[in-house]
């Protein structure tokens, strides 16, 4: 029986444990760059125990931003930048992916965002300009560009922001998407050719995670049933691992529900569309949503309801934070040398 504490194999991703730090934005970069905050930001995880870090919301392009201050990946300098980061998680026994992505009409910072319609997401943001045919290769071929970036710079897998309303959400989602084009006739197809030209940079060994919404709040908007289908297609163009969480396609207003749920969203308000997904795919699933109880963490993995355990909040406020559920489940985890009295023996230790 798999437990939370035990090794993960995907291709070539080998993680020392099934906790995953998602990525949760930090707002601190300037000009898309990671710096020093970043740093010790996901060092700090790394130490902590995380099995996978991935870093946060990163742009293939500076319109693509939702703020000023997201990261990018859209020149050589960022992928130089970002490699101090992966050796350093590295060095402590994490691997460590980056989720790229593009905001489309969620974006904050531009003065003329782009989209699949000319909708903007609320009366807070500019309208959108509907983005042509050309203009999707070019935005596509932006994400190739990404990606060969983040192999450079040594990264241990890619996620692909397909969640939350932005850019790829916003043209697989029927609610967003009413072009009659081909883009619209075929709502998976902007996101298949990113993700083939994705998997056109990546090494054959380095599996592609793609975050999904897997319900829209909003009314009308789609169900788990219809993000299956849409997997399906994603999973025949090459993605490797499914990241399941729901909303953000809409505003609070309209929704009731942002990426990080409600004030009443209760522990593991996610989990069952990450049941959904394990029964429909035979590939890893990672749940997402308020699971930061140790106790309900690891019993999702023991009862194969998820193949990974991603714990945003719960590694905000502790870094530590799989040192301290490995000690309180008495599972063993690997941690430095210099904590080890911290938890009473009940993990063992690398001389780093």
């Amino acid at each position: 029986m798999n437990q939370l504490m035990s090794p993960f194999k995907c291709k070539g991703l080998e993680l020392r444990n099934r906790v995953v730090m998602p990525p949760v934005c930090q707002y601190s970069a300037v000009d898309g760059m990671p710096n020093e905050w970043h740093y010790v930001h996901y060092t700090s995880r790394a130490i902590g125990g995380a099995g996978l870090i991935i870093v946060e919301i990163t742009s293939v392009d500076p319109d693509g931003r939702i703020t000023e201050q997201d990261l990018g990946l859209w020149s050589d300098e960022h992928a130089i930048a970002f490699k101090k980061i992966v050796e350093s998680c590295h060095q402590y026994g994490s691997k460590i992916g980056i989720q790229i992505s593009h905001a489309g009409r969620k974006s904050e910072y531009s003065k003329v965002p782009v989209s699949s319609m000319e909708i903007p997401f609320d009366t807070m943001f500019n309208k959108p300009k509907m983005l042509s045919t050309d203009e999707i290769k070019q935005v596509v071929e932006k994400f190739g560009l990404a990606a060969k970036r983040a192999v450079k710079a040594g990264f241990d897998t890619i996620e692909l922001q397909g969640a939350h309303g932005y850019l790829i959400h916003q043209f697989h989602s029927p609610y967003i998407n009413q072009r009659t084009d081909e883009y619209g006739l075929d709502r998976t197809k902007f996101s298949v050719e990113v993700i083939e030209a994705v998997k056109r940079e990546m090494p054959a060994d380095m599996p592609l995670i793609m975050r999904i919404s897997a319900k829209e709040y909003v009314e009308g908007g789609y169900d788990v049933d219809y993000i299956q289908q849409i997997c399906k297609e994603y999973e025949k163009a090459g993605v490797d691992i499914i990241h399941v969480s729901s909303g953000g396609e809409a505003s609070y207003e309209e929704s009731g529900m942002t990426p990080r749920g409600n004030p009443e969203s209760k522990q593991g308000y996610q989990v069952p569309f990450a049941k959904a997904m394990k029964k429909t795919f035979n590939i890893p699933i990672i749940a997402v949503g308020r699971l930061e109880d140790a106790q309900f963490a690891n019993a999702l993995i023991e009862n194969n309801v998820a193949d990974l355990v991603a714990v945003g909040r719960g590694m905000l406020k502790n870094p530590y934070w799989p040192i301290s559920a490995a000690a309180e489940l008495e599972q063993q985890i690997p941690t430095s040398k210099q904590y080890k009295a911290a938890f009473e023996f009940k993990v063992s230790y690398s001389p780093k």
